[in-house]
């Protein structure tokens, strides 16, 4: 029989690796929509509306899935993590309840003016609808990451006995809220949602341009796309060097508060000095794939350089061993390679940008046809990469829910069986799994529809946006 407490994490690892990719691809958005409405209200230019109307659909749908599969897991805190949720209940559910009232509840309001209110307000009240959505989407992720952070980082709070168990008690709650590791996983997981969102745009675009301007395949709207992809590679020349040089900083940080997760990400055994950073690693051997030693691989590295991450500068700078810590360590093989494949898209991505932006400014980004490829083979890099990136997180701090506070094994529901977590967890596979097979098939009819035709679009008052009199015509 499966243990209650495996199969309870297995099954919030399904259900949170799916439902990121929602929040991310709204997230990712919400900037994209600001400046195209913004642009739209203030140009008139038809080019915006028709990226404000086209990108607004994904969004919307990336909401409401998000929204159903984010409930969900809210309510496993209950089912299956029951202990947990009774001792750290009075600080993490405050952020919880908070994101629904304030930041759920603004961004819902104002999507239905956003989606569907163009021709029915005025352009101040629009602007602000986009802004509202935008910010209410970004306010979850604070809310959010306040209750995740404070797990890997736990502060302001005293362990206090009421009713014979154990339970936090929050004493200090701006220590708790702006814990240190806050600032770092905010920065991180927002800038990392718009990047996965500049890739995807730009490996759709690039599959449109590639076929007209590669294949010579005639394109309906084809300036969209073009204009879609030069908008992309602006925002990954932004986002894609931000991240690496982010994540160096909050690798240091994460040396400093969480050695034992650290000492997971570089296989580090034995306390030792002069730590190289493998960018590839390569197994001698197959046990090395599940039982990965940094002193045994085979890669491409730089000397010293785990050292120089953990230290901020010095590559003789020691490394503190897992069989150092008194308490179990957290599963080497899948935060070691997730953490390498992590590390290795990131620097893809910045290769990405710049080949991308080198070829717009010899004026050969349109015919580029190895250039168009590889953004379509990275469309989905950036999900890919923001998943590994949680897995490092979450696992790495094994064998904790609350680092140093609470063991996992101790925070499930005390009366769970193996058979309901089972039952619970293929139950949600299937779910998930037919949520996520409906939302592609949905986006991809979306992308496939392609932007409305200049001739489609209406200005506000129900003219057409090509002409006072309502001229229309297809491109």
């Amino acid at each position: 029989m499966i243990d209650p407490v495996i199969a309870s994490r297995l099954q919030f690892a399904l259900t949170t690796i799916v439902h990121i990719i929602f929040p991310v691809m709204s997230m990712g958005l919400a900037p994209f929509l600001v400046y195209f409405t913004w642009k739209d209200i203030r140009t008139d230019e038809a080019i915006y509306e028709q990226l404000r109307r086209f990108w607004t659909k994904i969004f919307a749908i990336s909401f409401v899935v998000g929204t159903v599969t984010g409930i969900v897991l809210e309510f496993e805190f209950g089912t299956n993590f029951a202990a947990f949720s009774t001792t750290a209940g009075e600080l993490f559910g405050g952020p919880l309840a908070v994101e629904g009232m304030m930041a759920f509840m603004l961004e819902a309001t104002f999507l239905g003016v956003f989606v569907f209110g163009r021709d029915r307000v005025g352009d101040k009240l629009y602007m602000v609808s986009a802004v509202a959505v935008g910010l209410g989407t970004w306010l979850s992720a604070v809310w959010i990451l306040i209750a995740n952070s404070w797990m890997q980082t736990p502060r302001g709070y005293e362990l206090v006995t009421e009713n014979g168990q154990t339970v936090v008690h929050l004493v200090d709650p701006m220590a708790a809220y702006l814990n240190p590791r806050f600032g770092y996983m905010f920065v991180h997981m927002q800038n990392a949602a718009v990047e996965s969102v500049a890739l995807f745009m730009a490996g759709v675009a690039a599959y449109y341009v590639f076929r007209h301007h590669v294949w010579g395949v005639q394109i309906r709207n084809v300036e969209f796309w073009e204009a879609t992809l030069k908008i992309a590679l602006v925002a990954l020349l932004i986002t894609a060097p931000l991240q690496v040089l982010h994540g160096d900083m909050y690798g240091r940080h994460v040396a400093e508060t969480q050695p034992q997760k650290f000492a997971a990400m570089e296989a580090v055994w034995d306390t030792e000095s002069y730590v190289p950073e493998y960018i590839v690693a390569v197994p001698t051997s197959l046990e090395d794939i599940t039982d990965p030693r940094a002193k045994d691989l085979f890669g491409i590295g730089i000397p010293g350089g785990a050292s120089w991450l953990a230290s901020g500068g010095d590559p003789s700078a020691e490394i503190r061993g897992l069989n150092s810590f008194d308490t179990e360590s957290p599963p080497v093989a899948i935060v070691f390679w997730a953490f390498r494949a992590m590390v290795g898209l990131g620097f893809w991505f910045i290769l990405l940008a710049f080949w991308g932006g080198y070829r717009w400014y010899t004026g050969e980004l349109f015919e580029d046809g190895l250039l168009h490829k590889a953004l379509m083979a990275s469309s989905l890099g950036g999900i890919a990469a923001t998943e590994l990136g949680w897995i490092v997180t979450e696992v790495g701090r094994q064998p904790w829910v609350i680092q140093g506070v609470m063991k996992t094994s101790d925070g499930v529901s005390p009366g769970l069986t193996g058979t309901e977590a089972a039952i619970t967890l293929a139950g949600f596979a299937l779910v998930y799994g037919g949520l996520l097979v409906l939302y592609t098939y949905v986006v991809v009819r979306i992308i496939r529809g392609g932007p409305p035709s200049r001739g489609e679009l209406r200005s506000v008052g129900g003219q057409s946006a090509e002409s006072p009199a309502g001229v229309t015509g297809d491109d």
